[in-house]
């Protein structure tokens, strides 16, 4: 036990506090708790420290923070003490300083972030222009295409997701049908559920769900491979033999999921709009013969038209972002999975920022919803 006490002087002199004993790292947190104590209940002006027989930094710390902080006068202080609360007293002031300048630097956090997003913005654009050179030299010589590897892509992205598409459209098709079809039966207008199913999902819905489900499955998929070649060097071992990575790495991937997701997106639509016929028919008493006789009696072809050209510009772009993803990881396994995430975040995001652009376009462009 520390022999450490806080008494006050005397009650001719209620503001003054007298110290002594050991103030150690051993007594400090009691002596922190009875000096503030006492400040809580008495207006201490002086406190005198004459009767201390052991300080440290511990109970110089303790000093700082309970007495100087609120100018409090320190008197008595013996000299071999002087050097450990100067000492104690620059450290926390260093500390102050540090804790102000990284407060004041917020606008300098967003001048780097805002500047290493250019960076990256650059970085893609050059990754963009060299791909799409690489593709204008294959078509020159249509022969060098990796057709066994594009097409093993459009096995992966397309035949294996067919079930995951099916049963999201399939599902959000069921949804559409019964929010809409309580509206629509509360004013006899059931018939009308037909439009609303078919038009919102071949127009919105079947392209930007799937390319929403591509870019989690097999975005991430190829930005997890090309990352796990570039930290296992595969790809400087291909530049070193003289092999393009972007002949034979990137480009079969971008075009095998510009072919898959248009067919997928038509096989989304199909499950989309049969979703609703499943509500219509069961709620909505309108079965699936009239379901399907009216589709092209109300909703024109550039409703299929449309979802249709969506799907290879999405395609495109989950592919360009995730490969580019996968070249920037560094050699670590964290950068891997830092990066995966980038390329999901990055690839939905812009998908939805197309679409939100496309919608303007194609109204600018006063193409028909409806018969």
């Amino acid at each position: 036990m520390s022999d450490f006490s806080a008494i006050l002087c005397s009650s001719a002199q209620p503001d003054r506090l007298m110290l002594s004993g050991e103030l150690t790292i051993k007594a400090s947190e009691a002596a922190q708790a009875d000096i503030l104590q006492i400040l809580d209940h008495h207006d201490i002006q002086i406190v005198d420290l004459s009767e201390i027989t052991s300080l440290d930094t511990s109970g110089a710390y303790v000093l700082h923070k309970t007495l100087l902080k609120q100018d409090i006068t320190l008197i008595g202080l013996k000299p071999q003490y002087s050097e450990i609360m100067e000492r104690v007293g620059n450290a926390l002031q260093l500390s102050e300083e540090i804790e102000t300048r990284t407060q004041l630097n917020a606008l300098q956090s967003l001048g780097q972030s805002t500047f290493s997003a250019l960076i990256n913005g650059r970085n893609f654009l050059s990754f963009f222009g060299h791909t799409a050179t690489v593709g204008a030299r294959l078509l020159i010589k249509p022969w060098r295409f990796r057709w066994a590897q594009i097409f093993d892509v459009v096995d992966n992205a397309g035949v294996k997701a067919l079930g995951i598409i099916a049963l999201l459209n399939f599902l959000i098709g069921i949804v559409i049908a019964y929010q809409g079809g309580i509206q629509l039966k509360t004013y006899g207008a059931n018939i009308f559920i037909v439009e609303m199913v078919t038009i919102t999902i071949l127009r919105e819905l079947a392209p930007l769900i799937t390319a929403i489900i591509v870019a989690g499955r097999t975005g991430a998929s190829i930005t997890a491979r090309v990352g796990s070649m570039k930290v296992s060097e595969e790809l400087d071992a291909m530049k070193t033999l003289g092999m393009d990575p972007y002949e034979i790495l990137y480009l079969p991937r971008i075009i095998g999921l510009t072919i898959a997701l248009p067919l997928l997106t038509l096989f989304g639509d199909a499950a989309g709009i049969f979703g609703g016929m499943v509500i219509s028919s069961s709620l909505l008493d309108v079965n699936f013969d009239e379901f399907i006789r009216r589709i092209p009696q109300t909703v024109p072809a550039s409703g299929l038209i449309v979802g249709l050209i969506k799907a290879p510009v999405f395609a495109a772009t989950i592919a360009m972002i995730a490969c580019y993803q996968g070249q920037q990881v560094k050699n670590s396994a964290e950068s891997v999975g830092e990066h995966t995430t980038r390329s999901v975040v990055q690839s939905i995001f812009l998908v939805i920022l197309l679409d939100a652009i496309f919608s303007i376009l194609f109204s600018w462009l006063d193409i028909p919803v409806i018969k």
